[in-house]
């Protein structure tokens, strides 16, 4: 693995592989977060306004641009980044890589474009709207929380996009979109030096600074049981509590704890609320820990009939966690190889590796964190139990059901 830093501010990261694939990520602080005085949607507006046309090229010229040389590409808005990715053929990199240099250096926002793009816009949150599981953690959110931007969809919502004007998106671009907020990652069997060239090359002579980023301010959840109807046969459920204040090493705590808790069917979520109770078909847990979010979630499909037996089911859970024997002879030991595992298996495919590279770059300041499981933090049993009793209490539970 290499590490640069452009003259202009920006990271590039680069590891090196035999494949004849090269994957890249292009990424910016430039997510939802940063909308404090935008309209909600902004952020995710931007990302689509790029591709419309540059100053070289149209849409179209763009579109077929890339299919020619990309195997698999696209862009993501989430609320802390905007990432840029894909995958090609390594004999193909200077083409692609300059194609989305061209993109996000020398977008033209045509009008045109902007009216197109709000209402395929508009189409994604209709979309968005019709996942059941995905309505539920939206709902969750907007009970839970009143100040935090995450209580509104990074996507925004129909009266925001509305009011949403192609200045604006003009003014968001040329605030975040910087040099020194631009982190790129690349895996690759090119030589690295060719790499940071290509990358200098395209790069190197843009010169953007943005201010300093202010520290975000974590408002804790609301405890209690929010009911929304919404259009799902039977009933989904979601339980979210706060980890904003977790250090580092209480992260990896809770990731240890949650291996044995809602990951994999021997868990114990799983042999509760499926096995044992047969209350639902889908039921685990995940953290949550990217800036801005902080949360630690347990979600449940069941029959609007069996809510209330699976709210105490968790309740029994988490009960049967605190019992746990964490202290078993080789029981953190098996934790740890197994966590390795899952990690190992996701950094393996490249362009997921470029993805965690760049945001962990970009959100924690250090890309390391994207291999934390690598990293000997000496969790210990108490470490766990410490950790479950400082997550698991206060809950905010949505309920969603026809």
């Amino acid at each position: 693995m290499k590490e640069y830093i452009l003259d202009n501010g920006i990271k590039l990261i680069c590891e090196k592989r035999n494949s004849t694939l090269t994957s890249f990520c292009i990424g910016f602080n430039a997510g939802a977060l940063e909308e404090t005085g935008f309209n909600p949607g902004a952020a995710h507006a931007v990302e689509h306004m790029v591709f419309k046309a540059t100053s070289s090229k149209t849409e179209k010229e763009i579109n077929i641009a890339m299919d020619e040389v990309f195997g698999f590409n696209n862009a993501m808005t989430n609320y802390p980044y905007v990432i840029y990715y894909g995958t090609l053929m390594s004999e193909d990199f200077i083409r692609g890589f300059h194609i989305y240099s061209d993109i996000l250096l020398n977008p033209t926002f045509p009008e045109d474009g902007f009216y197109e793009e709000m209402k395929v816009i508009r189409e994604e949150l209709r979309d968005w709207r019709e996942d059941p599981t995905q309505t539920c953690e939206d709902m969750l959110l907007k009970n839970a929380y009143s100040q935090r931007r995450i209580k509104e969809l990074i996507i925004g919502n129909e009266e925001s996009i509305g009011r949403i004007t192609l200045k604006e998106l003009k003014e968001f671009y040329n605030r975040f979109y910087c040099s020194n907020n631009c982190v790129i990652s690349v895996v690759t069997s090119l030589d690295l030096v060719f790499i940071y060239e290509t990358v200098n090359e395209s790069f190197g002579k843009w010169k953007r600074e943005m201010s300093l980023q202010q520290d975000l301010v974590y408002e804790k959840n609301k405890p209690g049981i929010f009911f929304n109807e919404g259009n799902v046969q039977g009933a989904k459920l979601q339980f979210c509590y706060g980890i904003e204040d977790l250090t580092w090493k209480e992260i990896m705590a809770l990731h240890y704890f949650n291996i044995i808790f809602g990951e994999g069917t021997s868990s114990i979520l799983y042999d509760v609320v499926r096995t044992e109770k047969a209350l639902a078909y889908e039921v685990g847990s995940a953290i949550k820990n990217e800036r801005g979010i902080k949360l630690f979630s347990i979600n449940i499909s069941t029959s609007r009939e069996n809510i209330n037996a699976a709210i105490k089911s968790v309740e029994d859970c988490i009960i049967r966690a605190r019992n746990y024997n964490w202290e078993e002879e080789g029981c953190i030991y098996k934790i740890q190889k197994r966590l390795a595992l899952k990690n190992s298996l996701a950094l393996e495919r490249s362009i997921e590796w470029c993805k965690k590279v760049t945001t962990c770059q970009l959100m924690y300041g250090d890309y390391r964190y994207a291999f934390s499981h690598e990293t000997n933090y000496n969790i210990s049993s108490k470490d766990i139990r410490t950790v479950i009793d400082r997550v698991l209490k206060n809950p905010s539970i949505q309920i969603l059901s026809s």
